[in-house]
């Protein structure tokens, strides 16, 4: 692990000092760790700046995160449509080392940030803040335990990428330290995440206390959200009876224990019972509402706030609508496409769905609709035009889609504007981290795991289809199948989190706890839909776009940064790197 002599929140903390006082703290001098929590200063004003910078540290925006793009462009649910080699190719490709690494790599990042969160932990308590929350609590307890939160979910997305990791504890390195740590066994890694979650929540905002001064704080709700996630993929095939060397501690667990999953329904389940969360009416809705005033979006559960921006759209959005923008950077699959099922519920590929392959759009379920731009799709006052030639499928050297297909997600409601040229305008686009619609998907898959299809699981399912707009049809099972067995249940909650996820940095990982990622890289090449317009009307015809691969079982986890392993004799490197 690489250690710095500098806080990055110090030296933002200077920077702003020397600003306004260049007489008092001269241009170039460092700002110490008595001047950031000064034990005279009652407001606590620089040490909650300095904790405010460990959130920017700590959460990056997901919106195009990825060298230009999404996560999930890098999975069977989307391509890049750079016209180059781009970072999210070269991980769906497998073009990645130990010693070149992929551009998802956050082994350096996340110590560097959990460091941050250590030095506000270690010393929060020296400033005799006297700050209160609304219920009357001291707020210097719940703000130390925000950074308890933010170290936790450092350590959660370590452990997606690699495994067991080093835990350092409260302990902040100098450069004079020996930090040759040797990694934990995921199951220590997994025991103190979730014990951090235990012992902050109660002190913790609630989500009812959230107001404009602190949108966006961890609240209670979100530390056990966080657990339920954690505990959810520890009990998930690659780490529950699927560690890809049984023999070793760092990659998962030694054996399969089923009450894995029931601990992880439970986990959900009590978020669920906190009664402060719900879907909200509008699944496009969830994306471009803010949580604050309360009730306005009680989805929302972890975020990272992003303002009012027209960057989503213009980054995203297809090519063709000129002065207004876009770029069309995302290029949803085929495959993503067809796992939507028809607005009865039933998957296209049942002969009683209705599908028709000459108009493959209509009729479909909504989240389709606001997901993905398809041929037609009505947007900036005329329809998307992706077949051969058309407005936002033009041909010639400039980036367009791939597939056939553009993302919509996260954008506003410009399906029709009155503007004259088109145009777009500011849109919230906070990215969700969490969403009770997760929570609840989490709850089913580990309430099915353990105990098989139950009421409740079916009533997960159905209330999210509900909610996107399917038809009830004459069981009310939005055209799910009754007394579904265990294994149909399983494909029906893995297809539901797909599309309803989509783009929210879940699937990339789902494939992989899963343990399904050989098989989404390697089956086919990613596939779109290449649209001819003909005398007699659209052709449609399916084709390939991307050649995926994945190193099985090498990929289920990033390398450990080669630097790290020859600097360190402890650190074992993962399987097969």
């Amino acid at each position: 692990m690489r250690n710095y002599c500098l806080f990055l929140g110090l030296c933002v903390w200077g920077l702003s000092a020397c600003q306004k006082n260049y007489e008092s703290v001269p241009l170039g001098q460092q700002a110490t760790i008595n001047d950031v929590f000064n034990t005279q200063d009652s407001s606590g004003q620089q040490a909650i700046l300095y904790l405010s910078n460990c959130y920017l540290v700590t959460l990056p925006n997901g919106h195009n995160r990825v060298g230009g793009d999404y996560l999930d462009a890098a999975s069977d649910d989307a391509v890049s449509s750079s016209l180059t080699v781009s970072d999210v190719q070269m991980i769906a490709t497998g073009a990645y080392t130990a010693a070149s690494p992929n551009a998802d790599d956050e082994w350096s990042r996340n110590y560097n940030a959990i460091r941050d969160c250590n030095v506000f932990i270690n010393n929060i308590y020296r400033v005799p803040l006297i700050l209160l929350l609304p219920d009357g609590r001291k707020a210097i307890g719940a703000l130390r335990s925000e950074a308890r939160f933010l170290r936790a979910w450092l350590y959660y997305q370590l452990i997606e990428r690699y495994g067991g990791v080093p835990l350092v504890g409260d302990t902040v390195f100098s450069i004079t330290d020996n930090v040759q740590l040797p990694r934990n066994s995921f199951a220590d890694c997994v025991n103190y995440i979730v014990s951090e979650c235990d012992n902050i929540k109660d002190s913790l905002r609630t989500p009812q206390e959230l107001d404009a001064n602190n949108y966006g704080r961890i609240t209670s709700g979100m530390a056990m959200a966080l657990k339920a996630q954690v505990l959810l993929t520890a009990a998930s095939p690659l780490f529950n009876g699927g560690n890809i060397d049984g023999a070793d501690p760092l990659t998962g667990y030694p054996s399969y224990d089923a009450t894995r999953w029931q601990t992880a329904a439970q986990a959900a389940q009590d978020v669920m019972n906190l009664g402060f969360y719900s879907l909200v009416p509008s699944f496009e809705n969830v994306f471009t509402t803010q949580a604050y005033p309360i009730g306005t979006n009680t989805e929302t559960i972890f975020w990272v706030q992003i303002g009012p921006t027209t960057a989503v759209e213009t980054t995203n959005s297809p090519v063709g609508y000129g002065s207004a923008g876009g770029g069309g950077e995302t290029s949803p699959s085929q495959g993503l496409v067809d796992a939507y099922p028809m607005n009865n519920g039933l998957a296209i590929t049942d002969p009683a769905s209705g599908y028709n392959p000459l108009d493959p759009y209509s009729n479909r379920d909504p989240r389709l609709n606001a997901t993905i731009f398809y041929n037609g799709h009505l947007w900036l006052n005329r329809n998307v035009e992706t077949f051969d030639g058309g407005l936002d499928k033009p041909g010639g050297t400039s980036a367009e889609t791939k597939t056939g297909y553009y993302m919509r997600k996260f954008m506003g409601p410009f399906e029709t504007v009155n503007s004259s040229p088109a145009e777009y305008s500011n849109t919230i686009h906070d990215f969700i981290y969490c969403r009770y619609a997760e929570i609840l998907l989490d709850f089913a898959e580990a309430t099915n795991e353990y105990s098989g299809p139950s009421a409740a699981v079916y009533n997960v399912l159905t209330s999210l289809r509900q909610r996107a707009g399917i038809a009830p049809g004459t069981n009310n099972l939005y055209g799910l199948t009754a007394g579904m067995d265990q294994d149909s249940m399983r494909a029906a909650i893995h297809n539901e989190r797909r599309i309803e996820m989509a783009f929210e940095e879940h699937h990339f990982w789902d494939i992989r706890r899963w343990k399904t990622a050989a098989q989404a890289y390697n089956a086919a090449p990613l596939q779109g839909m290449d649209i001819q317009q003909t005398a007699s009307g659209l052709v449609y015809n399916r084709i390939n776009v991307l050649t995926t691969a994945f190193k099985d079982p090498q990929m289920y986890f990033y390398p450990i940064p080669y630097g790290e392993v020859v600097k360190n004799p402890q650190m074992k490197q993962n399987p097969n790197w």
